[in-house]
């Protein structure tokens, strides 16, 4: 890597940067600039549109932080994921939600994937085009994950090819997602969530918040719309202003893996594809403000549009009671694709 040629033109990569004491690896063109964290998840903390100077991720209120700076107070397995939540974007796997046990072994917050060191290695840096591999072993469940990134020349779109392999004899259920979260000053008021067929809303058991939810019930309704607390009507495809309650919906029924998020007042649109016989789920995570409690303190306006395997975000044990989860034989490796653009809309 020491005599890589450097480039100042086309698809090129940096990777000789730190940020907080860990590796970065940045992935760039004439369109986009995309940021990873190989020491933390190799989480997308960064995904800018150049034209626009417009960076689609939500950034946590805490920021990018290295979580080995900073002293736990406390032992509790959601806080490691939590404390140190940059917002962006993180690999789930294989527990989704809340601290869970499998099989004997115990799973903080999201799994194992999303904080652990991953490996990096570059297929191929040219003009036209560039590849990244990312490569992590989990220590509790014996699998391995590896994902390509690639970047065409002059096009605002990551392609994401992936792989998880059991390495075991047994067989093992997982929850396997990508937990995508948009921000400010993308995110705004009025912005616009389009799905396409006939997808279904099923709401999350019980609200996320003290403060209350936006739906009345726990009833299945067809996108984009569920009753709200007075049996009104609510259209979940605007982003409401800041204040809104929030709340935790699963998108299912999908025809198709794909969605597009639109802010028709900047022009800006961000359009995202995957397999949905893989993951055949779109988890809609919403904070407004409204919450008041740890760890957002009213500081968040966010949404998450994240495609997963299974439901609900309870952990891996409860999405197993529930049938949701993949199942791995022994030996088996799964593979999964994901596209990630962003360009200007037509509005």
């Amino acid at each position: 890597m020491m005599y890589r040629k450097q480039r100042n033109y086309g698809c090129r990569i940096h990777d000789r940067y730190e940020w907080d004491g860990m590796r970065v690896v940045i992935m760039e063109n004439e369109k986009v600039r995309v940021g990873i964290l190989p020491d933390k998840g190799a989480e997308i903390f960064e995904f800018l549109y150049k034209p626009m100077d417009l960076d689609v991720m939500w950034l946590s209120p805490n920021g990018v932080q290295n979580p080995h700076r900073y002293p736990g107070t406390y032992a509790d397995p959601s806080t490691n994921f939590v404390d140190y939540y940059t917002g962006g974007w993180q690999e789930v796997f294989p527990n989704g939600g809340p601290p869970s046990r499998m099989k004997g072994a115990y799973f903080g917050q999201h799994g194992e994937v999303s904080q652990a060191p991953w490996d990096y290695a570059i297929l191929c840096d040219e003009p036209e085009r560039i590849e990244v591999a990312f490569t992590v072993h989990t220590r509790k469940y014996p699998f391995r994950l590896r994902k390509v990134l690639r970047l065409n020349k002059n096009s605002g779109k990551l392609f994401i090819r992936e792989e998880a392999e059991n390495l075991s004899q047994a067989e093992l259920p997982a929850m396997w997602g990508h937990h995508i979260v948009f921000g400010p000053p993308f995110l705004e008021p009025d912005c616009i969530i389009r799905l396409p067929g006939q997808p279904v809303i099923i709401p999350h058991d019980e609200p996320t918040s003290r403060t209350g939810r936006r739906v009345g019930g726990t009833a299945v309704s067809h996108w984009p719309y569920a009753d709200g607390p007075n049996h009104e009507k609510i259209d979940f495809s605007r982003i409401p202003p800041p204040g809104t309650k929030s709340e935790m919906l699963y998108i299912g029924n999908l025809q198709e893996g794909a969605y597009t998020l639109t802010n028709p007042r900047i022009g800006a649109q961000v359009t995202v594809t995957w397999d949905h016989k893989t993951f055949p789920y779109l988890w809609y995570w919403q904070e407004y403000g409204d919450n008041m409690d740890y760890p957002w303190y009213g500081r968040t306006y966010n949404i998450g549009l994240e495609p997963f395997s299974s439901m609900p975000t309870n952990g891996l044990q409860t999405a197993a009671d529930r049938g949701t989860t993949l199942l791995f034989r022994a030996q088996e490796t799964k593979r999964f694709e994901l596209t990630f653009e962003v360009g200007e809309s037509k509005e």
